[in-house]
């Protein structure tokens, strides 16, 4: 098994990667750093731990909606890019409200 070394958030990790893989996994550790940084950037959140959490979350989100509410959100997004950009906000805002009530019943001293 081939490693590779990657960068997510500006962190270095080493992943091992089967042959002839290289280019999927690469592909994979940009729309996990991409979709990192964005929750980062928008400043609700600083702690990695909960980045990654909400990363993983709007990931698996996305790969379980069907591909016409996908073509339909994208074509949405298109015609009015605040709106879209809204309802990104909102679904955030949603998903740190739920991780912050599942982090606080894990841990209540937090």
């Amino acid at each position: 098994m081939k490693q590779l070394e990657v960068q997510i958030m500006g962190q270095n990790y080493m992943l091992g990667c089967p042959e002839n893989s290289e280019t999927r996994l690469l592909e994979a550790v940009r729309t996990v750093d991409s979709a990192m940084c964005k929750i980062r950037d928008a400043g609700k959140v600083k702690a990695r731990d909960r980045i990654a959490v909400l990363a993983a979350l709007n990931l698996a989100y996305q790969l379980q909606e069907p591909a016409p509410v996908l073509q339909q959100e994208a074509d949405q997004a298109a015609e009015a890019p605040d709106t879209a950009s809204e309802s990104a906000h909102a679904q955030l805002e949603a998903l740190l409200q739920r991780l912050d009530a599942a982090l606080a019943s894990e841990n209540p001293a937090h």
